[in-house]
């Protein structure tokens, strides 16, 4: 088939819960966040903040708790949430599966990736140690745009940074603010939901795992010529 159909000139990798099983350990250090600021974490709340960006995520924990604007310390409450990762993150970090398999796949077919998350670059280049750091022609973060996902700047810009127009390139994605970020930017995407159903768009690819991923997958989740 892939000699048939165009190959992306760049795959774009979101990180937790596509390549990294971080989202229950994320969600761990959210119920301590909101325990707090004296609430109790609810799965809904959990649900709105899963793939969010740090301010987007504990502007929702702080309107649930009713905080007001004056109350709200989001440079020492990130930095608490950053340390509260970091300790959770040290014990229990795994691939998700297929992932590894997935990146290797890529790597082996010359294509460049970049990975695009809306994790703060102090929690990236962290996790970086374990994706490898080498695998990726550039990272984008959250903290490095004018707004993360589920805007489109992030993948806007790691698109800039290959080289590549949005359309030629290829997003790998695992939550409905992440594939959101990826229909703004006009990139085609592989959904691979993680934990809550993402809404269809035209331009998403569904799978239910990474495993058995292929280049023919790569090839027809868009038209990249």
């Amino acid at each position: 088939m892939t000699d048939d159909l165009a190959l992306p000139r760049a795959v774009l990798w979101d990180m937790d819960g596509t390549l990294l099983d971080t989202e229950p350990l994320w969600g761990l250090a959210m119920e301590d966040f909101a325990e707090r600021v004296g609430i109790t974490l609810t799965p809904e709340l959990r649900i709105a903040t899963m793939g969010n960006s740090s301010v987007d995520a504990l502007t929702k924990v702080y309107d649930a708790a009713l905080i007001p604007e004056s109350g709200r310390d989001f440079d020492g409450d990130e930095a608490w949430m950053v340390q509260r990762v970091l300790e959770i993150f040290a014990t229990d970090l795994r691939w998700r599966p297929g992932a590894l398999a997935a990146l290797d796949l890529v790597a082996d077919a010359d294509i460049p990736m970049v990975l695009v998350t809306n994790t703060i670059r102090d929690l990236a280049d962290v996790m970086l140690e374990t994706l490898g750091r080498d695998r990726f022609v550039a990272t984008v973060c959250g903290d490095e745009v004018e707004a993360g996902k589920p805007e489109p700047h992030i993948y806007r810009r790691a698109a800039e940074l290959v080289g590549r127009s949005p359309r030629e390139c290829l997003a790998v994605e695992d939550s409905p603010v992440g594939a959101a970020a990826t229909y703004a930017a006009g990139v085609r995407a592989i959904i691979v939901p993680s934990a809550i159903p993402v809404p269809p768009k035209p331009t998403y690819t569904f799978r239910d795992t990474l495993v058995g991923l292929t280049l023919d997958d790569l090839a027809a989740a868009g038209s990249f010529g």
